[in-house]
């Protein structure tokens, strides 16, 4: 019956994954301009979900552009049948799996441009309480939906002291995240919530250091905060669907 899951599960996130690179591509733009609703090649973008899901690609171009779906249908497929592995059967895994294509989009856009767009990340702060709520009430769920809100809050407040004491340091952006990850952390328990923030930021600094260290950055080079947050966060939540 696992065995069962995790394949529906990494179907899901193969499905899903073949769908995100249009709408990594349209997000990622800078800060005052518009969302991307033409190829380079100035032709409009059509498909599903008006324009925003599909291959990076245009059938009036020679060649796909933008991000290639095999990254992000492997990507989606391998966390996927992970959580499932991990988590099992219980309630809250469909919330994880809902949660992944806007995790694997969000990391992808911010490596690109630096930036977290509020239209993704309010949305899944939102999304992600209201249906850990709904997986509280059903049978077999492992979690606390209070401590995962309160969790929210407190992991976005710290994130917004760190932003105002240094705010070339973090983006608002990543402030906005936390509530999102907090949530989902704080689900599991408030070690589980230490220990996946504690990943985002080790995670970055290692990466920063390599890049120091081959001379492709130094102490003034921003860098993106979000995949870390991202990959912080899903350890995170798999060390708590192993603990519980």
């Amino acid at each position: 019956m696992l065995l069962l899951w995790m394949l529906l599960a990494a179907g899901f996130g193969l499905a899903a994954g073949v769908l995100l690179p249009r709408a990594v591509y349209r997000f990622s733009v800078g800060p005052e301009e518009p969302w991307r609703d033409r190829c380079p090649a100035g032709h409009p973008l059509p498909g599903p979900a008006g324009g925003w899901l599909g291959r990076a690609y245009c059938a009036g171009c020679p060649g796909p552009y933008g991000p290639r779906a095999r990254w992000f249908a492997v990507a989606g497929a391998v966390v996927c049948g992970t959580l499932a592995a991990v988590v099992g059967p219980r309630p809250e895994l469909a919330v994880w799996l809902v949660a992944v294509p806007a995790g694997l989009v969000l990391a992808a856009v911010d490596r690109a441009v630096n930036r977290l767009p509020d239209v993704l990340t309010l949305p899944l702060a939102g999304g992600v309480t209201a249906l850990l709520g709904v997986a509280a009430l059903l049978p077999g769920a492992e979690g606390s939906w209070p401590r995962a809100v309160l969790g929210g809050v407190v992991l976005a407040g710290v994130f917004g002291v760190l932003f105002l004491i240094q705010p070339n340091g973090m983006g608002f952006g990543d402030v906005k995240l936390a509530l999102a990850l907090g949530v989902a952390l704080g689900w599991y328990g408030w070690g589980v919530l230490l220990v996946g923030a504690f990943l985002g930021f080790a995670l970055c600094a290692v990466y920063g250091t390599v890049l120091v260290l081959r001379g492709r950055a130094d102490g003034g080079t921003a860098l993106a905060f979000g995949p870390f947050l991202v990959l912080g966060a899903l350890a995170g939540v798999l060390l708590g669907g192993m603990w519980v």
